[in-house]
């Protein structure tokens, strides 16, 4: 939760826009100092119990200021924190000249050849990784053959000496905790394309971050809004970008300070 409170707490405020909850995906657009941002998040469900809302301030969410409606990440409703999230992505400062295009999963093989890796998440990459690094250990709230649980955190991640972490943490709110287990002296990767492109999260012990920044934001929010997956979202107009701590070794690229 300090992680949260302190990504809040360096973000601008601006005008909420615009707001759409599709059952994949959560756009949030806002105005900041005359321009218009749009903010990406995966959409949580919430426990669909007859009457109980999982959006208890439906239809009002639009009169809220930008960073009230980032403080949603703090909530309590599963959906609202997929709001939060998207929001906090739209008020970010933009800062082209920081993104770089980086494979995630070349930089893990790079730095895991020969060496231990640990997944948080099972990403599409991982059966490709697998014979490209010395070991590979993925942990899964829902395991699939292979994974192991994520209780196994506390064993794994100490030994490891990449760490790639999906962002859906932040939203579940372990991420700072995930962090913590791991060696200061592991490459620490944060991917997906809710990841927050925020030098805060630097201070956490991440090395690099993997996400995305919409660029075209009417279709983008069109395609949310008729269920479209990620990859027809990135293809209607998201950038795959990445942003690495000032000196860190990722590879691909030297990337300056942010």
């Amino acid at each position: 939760m300090n992680l949260l409170h302190d990504v809040l707490d360096s973000l601008p405020d601006g005008e909420g826009v615009h707001i759409c909850i599709g059952p994949h995906w959560t756009a949030v657009v806002i105005e900041v100092e005359g321009q218009r941002h749009c903010g990406l998040a995966s959409t949580l469900s919430g426990s669909h119990v007859h009457g109980v809302p999982d959006v208890p301030q439906a239809g009002q969410l639009e009169g809220l200021t930008g960073r009230e409606l980032a403080a949603l990440i703090l909530s309590e409703q599963p959906t609202l924190v997929s709001v939060g999230t998207a929001a906090v992505n739209a008020l970010l400062p933009r800062q082209p000249d920081t993104w770089r295009e980086i494979n995630a999963e070349e930089v893990i093989a790079e730095h895991g050849r020969g060496k231990t890796v640990a997944l948080i998440g099972h990403f599409p990459f991982t059966n490709r990784l697998r014979p490209r690094v010395g070991k590979l250990h993925v942990l899964e709230l829902d395991p699939q053959p292979g994974d192991l649980p994520v209780s196994a955190a506390s064993e794994i991640l100490p030994k490891a000496d990449v760490v790639a972490i999906t962002s859906m943490t932040l939203m579940n709110r372990t991420l700072d905790g995930l962090l913590k287990l791991c060696d200061p002296q592991s490459l620490i990767i944060l991917l997906g394309p809710t990841t927050p492109l925020s030098p805060v999260l630097f201070d956490y012990g991440i090395d690099l971050l993997c996400g995305s920044v919409v660029t075209d934001i009417q279709p983008v929010l069109r395609t949310v809004r008729q269920a479209g997956n990620f990859r027809q979202v990135h293809k209607a107009g998201v950038r795959l970008v990445s942003v690495a701590q000032f000196g860190a070794d990722v590879g691909a690229a030297h990337i300056p300070s942010v």
